[in-house]
This record gives C-alpha cells, sequence and structure tokens, in this order.
C-alpha cells in the first residue's frame, strides 16, 4: 500500500499496522513450515531411493549365486551320470 492508499482507509493506523505485521508474520511462518516439509520430503526420497539401490544390488548378486549354484549343479549331474 502506498501512503495515499493508506490515508484514504477509515482503519486507525494503529490497527493497520497491527494488522499488516500479524499478516506478514503468518506467511512467513508459512514458508518456513513449507522449506521444512520439503526438507524432510526430499530427505524421504534419498532414503527411499538409498533402500531400492541397495535391495537391487543384493537381488541381483543373489541372482548371480543362483546361476552359479545351478551350472555347479548341472555339472555334477553330468559327472555323476
Amino acid at each position: 500500500m502506498t501512503t495515499t492508499d493508506v490515508d484514504q482507509c477509515t482503519s486507525p493506523r494503529k490497527k493497520l499496522l497491527r494488522f499488516f505485521a500479524r499478516s506478514r508474520d503468518a506467511w512467513k511462518a508459512k514458508c518456513r513450515e513449507a522449506k521444512v516439509h520439503n526438507k524432510r520430503l526430499g530427505n524421504q526420497v534419498r532414503a527411499v531411493e538409498k533402500s531400492r539401490r541397495q535391495w537391487r544390488d543384493l537381488a541381483e548378486q543373489r541372482g548371480e549365486r543362483i546361476d552359479e549354484l545351478e551350472c555347479e549343479l548341472a555339472e555334477l549331474k553330468r559327472t555323476t551320470l
């Protein structure tokens, strides 16, 4: 608001200042909460991606081990027959 807008208001300046200060404080608090929330979500996304990567690596290792054991079993069957 410009000074001419404030001059046209019928409310006392004291009330206007209090109102605008509360309004400013409210949106600043809302912004801070949003930042905290966004940071938490980002941390959660990174944790989930890390967990998925670990599980994927473990599954690949187990798959390789299964392939090795199947080859070993096939070789043992061939040699005993």
